[in-house]
């Protein structure tokens, strides 16, 4: 006769258990909020500039395009973002990460894509500093080369636009050269504090991770090897954004010389900076239209500039819905490693040891272990 079986009510089933829930982490919930915020300051700048200006200049701008300028923008874009993603290339192999410049041209053609095509104006980037740095095997660094780059290029836009706006004929020359010792003096003040403050530093403490982020962007951008390099890039992607915003003053129909147009541009490079857009639409085109009004070239000449400028941009980045579409479709469908841009990511094998092997047996990974032999099964043989 069979022993009788004894239920303990404390422990559950084991088919009764169920995983908690997971909730999102307050960062990202905050980092969302921000995107969300983002987005609708955004719809709430064309919401308010259209309603002051009128849909008459958007229309115009559009109606205006045609085959040649489209072609203009795409031979523009291509030389940007060639430039752009040498520069990517140069700042990742300053912090020792291989990147090949066949492969930095598409991630970057699909980064200007996402860019465009999703609101907020940095997914693309977010997307393509991960990617990178999953298949370099070192994601914070894959993520620091893709900030260094954007940082690189956001300083020479800072440093130009610093000189054009002071030298220049602008709308806000006056107020410029007003601000520009306050500036400098509260710049002097906030770098005497910061080393004011590494000073009192204990020793064991001073210098470590200041040290090696400065570390990093001095092999990355200042050394001798990727100064030139980065800069020449650096000056050429600037170069192209200039001139395809006098393209797009021509195809409105502004005849304001290069002089007039270029502080002008900055002014509208700067305000795209921020992140207060939907697909980089918003201040750019509130910023230009108000410098065109106060250039005494006409508010809605200006927006017709602006929306020119945004098809433009959105041409030039086309390429990468290319790649995208090709990645996809280049996909094997039975599990075989995806074939990226000029490389293919292989499955790493890993040995476990027994004991490894049996809690990988009683977790919650897509591929199970046997306890007994202590090999955890590959994706070859699922």
């Amino acid at each position: 006769m069979s022993a009788p079986t004894v239920v303990r009510a404390d422990v559950p089933p084991a088919t009764s258990r169920q995983p908690a829930p997971v909730e999102p982490s307050a960062p990202s919930a905050r980092r969302g909020l921000r995107a969300h915020l983002g987005t609708l300051a955004g719809t709430v700048i064309l919401g308010v500039l259209l309603w002051r200006t009128g849909t008459g200049a958007f229309l115009d701008g559009l109606r205006r395009i045609d085959a040649p300028t489209l072609l203009a923008g795409l031979g523009i874009g291509l030389v940007t973002t060639v430039f752009s993603a040498w520069r990517w290339v140069l700042v990742a192999r300053g912090l020792r990460i291989r990147l090949p410049l066949r492969a930095a041209v598409a991630d970057y053609y699909r980064a200007l894509f996402l860019n465009a095509a999703l609101p907020g104006g940095v997914l693309g980037d977010v997307h393509r500093a991960v990617r990178h740095g999953r298949s370099a095997g070192d994601l914070a660094r894959g993520v620091r080369s893709v900030v260094l780059e954007r940082a690189a290029g956001q300083a020479a836009l800072t440093t130009v636009g610093v000189v054009v706006l002071l030298t220049m004929d602008s709308p806000v020359l006056a107020g410029a050269r007003q601000v520009a010792p306050l500036a400098a003096l509260a710049a002097a003040g906030a770098l005497a504090v910061l080393l004011a403050l590494r000073m009192n530093r204990a020793p064991a403490r001073r210098g470590g991770a200041l040290r090696s982020v400065l570390g990093e962007v001095r092999e990355a951008l200042l050394s001798r090897r990727n100064l030139p390099g980065v800069a020449m890039s650096s000056v050429v992607v600037l170069a192209g954004h200039l001139a395809m915003f006098v393209v797009a003053a021509r195809v409105a129909g502004s005849d304001a010389s290069v002089a007039e147009l270029t502080p002008l541009a900055v002014l509208a490079l700067l305000a795209m900076g921020l992140p207060l857009n939907v697909g980089g639409w918003g201040p750019r085109e509130g910023v230009t239209a108000w410098a065109f009004g106060a250039a005494g070239l006409g508010a809605g000449t200006g927006l017709g500039v602006a929306v020119v400028y945004g098809v433009l941009s959105l041409v030039a980045s086309l390429p990468g819905a290319v790649v995208l579409l090709v990645r996809r479709y280049d996909r094997p469908r039975s599990g075989a490693p995806v074939t990226g841009a000029g490389r293919s990511s292989a499955v790493r094998k890993e040995k476990y040891a027994p004991k490894e092997s049996a809690r990988l047996a009683s977790s919650s990974f897509p591929f199970s272990a046997d306890a007994s032999e202590g090999r955890p099964m590959t994706p070859e043989s699922v």
